[in-house]
């Protein structure tokens, strides 16, 4: 996996972007599979990722994987600087409210879901897809956590809080149990075409639609219930990668199709907690060595790629990321082995 490194998109990445929205459109409304929005997206993060210190929030930044091996891009993933940076940004609250009757002795503990907008300004991270080629080895972990590593090294243009929406399950036909139960009762639409309205823009104009009194979760149908907080496949890997690294996952809810949305302070994740700083060095100090994510985190040229890496970084690994010695470089252990 050493062939493997994660960049910012170039323009010319237009045609791979395509193919790999073209294969994940049931999954990921961050990654529309339309040829136009995506050359938008790749615009917007070439801007992001070029722009002055003085950040707005509102900048959006896309990684691509690629193997340098086979001569192709096999994954991209993203960040979002500030989630509802133009509108709110919308999610349901899971809570418990308690239903007592003293004269009848009874108290019920109920599920409720509370429309909210607690994420608003919480940085996001979208877009992850990777070819199912990869999902067996530890590129999915260079894809996800590497974006950890840049939001540390370039903290003021982001939020201290992270977040990340999942998928919710949907049947063969791209239908939402949670979505039919709820969202279009009030919407007057099935689920693709308002995921296909929405194209990963702001749902704001949807929650206003929305009832803000709380939902009672036992009054929705039981196909609505069983999907609440559930997964589609196309969502377990990243999600799982989010989990390990110290996500909540138990507090919010897509206002969309029910699937999980975590979110954790940035300073409690795992890549973050156990990152260092290592100088590439010509003469480095021999001993014993890890498979680290190893990442140069000047903003323009950020690289990350899987090293095996000691005490310091010798130059010939260091030159993979465009290092020179000197240079002081961001790594992080991985969570599981790696064969090279």
């Amino acid at each position: 996996m050493n062939h493997l490194l994660l960049r910012p998109v170039a323009e010319g990445d237009l045609a791979a972007l395509v193919r790999m929205a073209a294969a994940s459109a049931d999954g990921i409304s961050s990654l529309p599979n339309d040829e136009a929005k995506l050359a938008a997206r790749i615009a917007a993060s070439r801007q992001a990722f070029a722009s002055a210190d003085d950040a707005s929030g509102e900048e959006t930044y896309l990684f691509v994987l690629e193997d340098l091996q086979a001569g192709q891009l096999v994954g991209c993933s993203g960040i979002a600087a500030s989630a509802g940076f133009f509108d709110r940004f919308y999610s349901y609250r899971n809570e418990f409210v308690v239903h007592a009757s003293a004269a009848l002795g009874v108290s019920q503990r109920m599920h409720t879901l509370h429309l909210c907008h607690d994420l608003t300004g919480a940085t996001l991270l979208t877009s992850f897809y990777l070819d199912p080629a990869y999902e067996d080895g530890p590129a999915a972990q260079l894809l996800s956590r590497a974006r950890l590593l840049f939001i540390r090294a370039h903290a003021t243009r982001f939020s201290e809080r992270i977040a990340a929406e999942s998928p919710g399950i949907t049947d063969a036909a791209g239908q939402s149990p949670f979505w039919d139960a709820v969202g279009r009762r009030f919407f007057g639409m099935d689920y693709p075409q308002a995921e296909l309205i929405v194209g990963g823009r702001s749902k704001a104009f949807i929650a206003d639609l929305m009832p803000p009194s709380p939902i009672y979760v036992a009054l929705l149908p039981e196909a609505a219930q069983w999907a609440l907080g559930q997964l589609h496949p196309v969502g377990e890997l990243p999600f799982s990668i989010l989990q390990d690294e110290g996500f909540d996952a138990d507090t919010y809810v897509d206002i969309f199709d029910g699937g999980p949305t975590v979110d954790a302070p940035l300073a409690s994740l795992r890549s973050v907690r156990l990152a260092r700083e290592l100088t590439v060095r010509t003469d480095a100090a021999p001993g014993p060595r890890d498979w680290m994510l190893l990442a140069c985190t000047e903003r323009a040229r950020f690289r990350a790629v899987l090293a095996e890496v000691g005490a310091e970084v010798d130059a010939a690994t260091a030159a993979r990321v465009g290092a020179q010695p000197g240079d002081r470089l961001l790594a992080t252990p991985l969570q599981q082995e790696v064969s090279a």
